[in-house]
């Protein structure tokens, strides 16, 4: 699954929860879901925000500098 498909997820989740309808089980099970799915898009977001903190950088040529990580 992709970012842009978790967001999807995370969303569903959210309007789900705040539906009222799921039972308390249902509830932490989707709880833990989309935390799961929290963790995994802020260490996306964080690669991704390292990567533009090293396309920044530029070397004598002004070519940018990168690096795999």
């Amino acid at each position: 699954m992709n970012f842009e498909e978790k967001i999807v997820q995370l969303e569903k989740i959210v309007v789900q929860m705040e539906d009222g309808k799921l039972t308390l089980e249902e509830n932490l099970k989707s709880f833990e879901e989309g935390v799961r799915l929290t963790k995994e898009c802020q260490k996306e977001l964080t690669e991704a925000e390292q990567k533009v903190k090293k396309l920044l950088n530029l070397d004598e040529n002004g070519m940018p500098i990168t690096e795999d990580f």
